[in-house]
C-alpha cells in the first residue's frame, strides 16, 4: 500500500518547476524540480505535458499515486479566467481530489509570513503584488506590462539602464557613467557599439537582462542617473504594497510586506532602504522583509491552509525548508 499524501505541492515559475509531495502531518516525502511552465510561449498542452513529468517524479518517488488536494501555484495565472483554465488542465490529470491554483506571487508570500496574512511584491523579471487575509480576502493586479499599468522588475530596470547610457552618451540625456560601464560589460568599446550590437543580436537578446546588476553596481558608486533608476523602482513596490495594504484594510495595522524574487531577494542596499524609507511614510505599521525562502515552502503551506492542517504541521513543513 502506497503512503497517504496530503498536498501536492507546485510552485511552477517561467525559469524552473518545483513540486513537493507533503503527508498529513507534514513531512515532506519527496521533492523534484523540471523546467520552466511558459503556456504563453510553448502553448498549454506542451507546458503541462513537462508539468506532468515533474509532478510524476515527486508522486513515483514519494509511492503513491496521488494526493488529497493539489495546491498549484504558477506563473502566468494573472488574470482570474487564466487560473480557471489552469485549474482546469492540472484537475483533467487527477493527481488530486480537489485543486487550487493562485499566481505564483502568492506563494512568495505564503512563504514569508507566518499565516496567510500580508503582502508581497516580487521582482525577478519583471514586477508583481498580492495580498491576503486569513478570511480569504485577497488583492492583486493584473501584472502584465505596461499597458495594465505596470513597470519595473529585472527588465525594465534593463531597459531603463540602457536607456539613460543611450541619451547620456549622444548628449540628449544627463551624464551618467552607464554609458561607460555598460559597453564595458559588454565587451564592446562605447555606447554605439552596444547599441549596433543589440540591434544586430551580435549579443543575444537575452543577454540584455546582464545590465541590471552593472546599472546597481553603478548605481553603488554614486551615479545619480543610475540611483534615480533604483528609486523609481522603489517608489514603484511601494505605490503596490500600499494599495494592497488599502485594499484589504492592513493600512493601519502591522502588517508584514514581503520582497521576494531575484531583484529583491539580493538585498541591494540602495533598493532595500529605499523601499524601508518610502513605506514608513506611506504605511508605518508596514514591516517590510526580504524572503529568500523557496516559493515550493509557500504552496505547500497555502495547500495545508486550504485543507486545514494543524499547526504543527505547517511547522514541520517550514523546518524541512528552512
Amino acid at each position: 500500500m502506497g503512503l497517504t499524501a496530503a498536498v501536492l505541492a507546485v510552485d511552477a515559475g517561467n525559469s524552473k518547476t518545483d513540486v513537493a509531495v507533503i503527508a498529513p502531518d507534514g513531512t515532506v516525502l519527496s521533492t523534484a524540480r523540471g523546467g520552466g511552465f511558459r503556456p504563453p510561449a510553448d502553448g498549454l498542452d506542451k507546458a503541462m505535458e513537462a508539468l506532468s513529468r515533474t509532478v510524476t517524479e515527486a508522486l513515483t518517488t514519494a509511492g503513491t499515486p496521488t494526493a488529497t488536494h493539489t495546491s498549484a501555484c504558477l506563473a502566468n495565472a494573472d488574470l482570474p479566467v487564466e487560473e480557471e483554465e489552469l485549474t482546469e488542465a492540472i484537475a483533467s490529470h487527477n493527481w488530486s481530489s480537489t485543486t487550487t491554483v493562485r499566481n505564483d506571487t502568492f506563494a512568495i508570500l505564503r512563504a514569508g509570513v507566518p499565516e496567510p496574512r500580508g503582502v508581497a511584491v516580487v521582482c525577478g523579471a519583471g514586477i508583481n503584488c498580492v495580498g491576503m487575509r486569513p478570511d480569504g480576502r485577497t488583492a492583486r493586479f493584473p501584472a502584465l506590462g505596461r499597458f495594465s499599468g505596470d513597470w519595473g522588475g529585472g527588465w525594465a530596470l534593463a531597459e531603463e539602464a540602457l536607456y539613460h547610457a543611450a541619451r547620456a552618451a549622444d548628449g540628449r540625456g544627463e551624464p551618467t557613467a552607464l554609458s561607460t560601464t555598460l559597453p564595458a560589460h559588454y565587451g564592446v568599446p562605447d555606447m554605439p557599439a552596444l547599441i549596433e550590437a543589440l540591434h544586430l543580436h551580435r549579443i543575444p537578446h537575452h543577454r540584455r537582462h546582464e545590465a541590471t546588476p552593472v546599472l546597481f553596481t553603478t548605481a553603488g558608486q554614486g551615479d545619480a542617473v543610475a540611483r534615480s533608476v533604483i528609486d523609481q523602482q522603489a517608489t514603484e513596490i511601494v505605490a503596490m504594497a500600499t494599495v494592497a495594504l488599502t485594499r484589504l484594510d492592513l493600512l493601519d495595522e502591522e502588517t508584514p510586506v514581503c520582497l521576494g524574487g531575484s531583484v529583491l531577494a539580493a538585498d541591494h542596499p540602495l533598493l532595500t532602504e529605499g523601499i524601508r524609507t518610502k513605506l514608513r511614510a506611506a504605511a508605518p505599521a508596514a514591516i517590510p522583509h526580504v524572503v529568500t525562502e523557496r516559493p515550493v515552502l509557500g504552496a505547500a503551506l497555502l495547500g495545508l491552509d486550504d485543507i486545514a492542517a494543524p499547526p504543527e504541521a505547517q511547522e514541520r513543513v517550514r523546518a524541512h525548508f528552512t
